[in-house]
């Protein structure tokens, strides 16, 4: 059983919903990052998903994209990002995820990432910019390392494209709340719980929902309709203050209050 699996599998006993803060690696270094990291450990967080950065993040809104920005100009790259998992893994054996954009991982090389990123301590990866049913070269080095492959579902994917993304899918399943790009929003998108149970429909997998979830409020709601939630821009952007790893452990806190009340 993966690390991922494990640990909805403990959640599920418990009766518990899933945190997932998203931070980008590097941003604005390397060390902000792991004293992020450590925040959210000690905040609450169930699993962390940690963004390459990449000079086109074409699902993300503006604030990931300066934190992008950031990390690229302190010479954050993909081998830099799997060192920094290495640092996390040697001190947390909670699930790590790593989110990049394919084009880093074409240049490293397919099997060469899925080897490099198991043996770094990556337990899951997310791509937004590669379609499931296209993801053969992935999924299937990705397998061989232990590497669980998460997909994203959005609001306008059909019931055929559905069924054929979560049959690439192990871990869980990614569930984009909106359509759109990420950012911090003032209100939760609507439909949805229709959403969720079309894609519940297709899968036992766990659904984790994100894109747009910002408040304590927002993830209650969420993840009364899903097993988890993923929460990005707000954490990211409160990086961009001097201030911004207290505060960015004070929100993860009272998300994870809302998540167990």
């Amino acid at each position: 059983m993966s690390r991922i699996a494990a640990t909805f599998a403990d959640l599920l006993g418990g009766r518990r919903k899933a945190l997932i803060p998203f931070l980008v690696a590097g941003d604005p270094d390397v060390t902000v990052t792991l004293r992020a990291v450590e925040a959210l450990v000690q905040s609450g967080a169930d699993m962390i998903e940690l963004g390459a950065p990449f000079s086109d993040p074409i699902a993300d809104g503006p604030v990931n994209q300066r934190a992008y920005q950031r990390a690229l100009a302190a010479g954050v790259s993909l081998p830099a990002v799997l060192e920094l998992v290495k640092a996390i893994r040697a001190r947390f054996n909670l699930p790590l995820v790593l989110l990049s954009y394919y084009n880093p991982i074409l240049r490293h090389g397919v099997e060469a990432f899925c080897r490099d990123a198991a043996d770094a301590g990556v337990d899951g990866v997310v791509i937004p910019d590669l379609p499931a049913d296209e993801a053969a070269d992935l999924v299937r080095p990705a397998r061989a390392h232990g590497v669980d492959t998460v997909f994203l579902l959005a609001p306008t994917s059909t019931d055929r494209r559905i069924s054929l993304t979560v049959a690439q899918s192990s871990g869980f399943v990614y569930c984009v709340s909106l359509t759109g790009v990420t950012g911090v929003r003032d209100t939760l998108a609507g439909g949805l719980d229709g959403l969720v149970g079309r894609i519940r429909s297709q899968t036992s997998l766990p659904i984790c929902v994100g894109f747009g979830v910002s408040t304590p409020e927002q993830a209650q709601a969420a993840a009364a309709a899903a097993d988890g939630v993923i929460v990005g821009s707000a954490l990211v952007a409160l990086l961009e203050r001097p201030d911004g790893v207290p505060r960015l452990s004070e929100l993860v806190r009272a998300i994870r209050a809302a998540l167990d009340g």
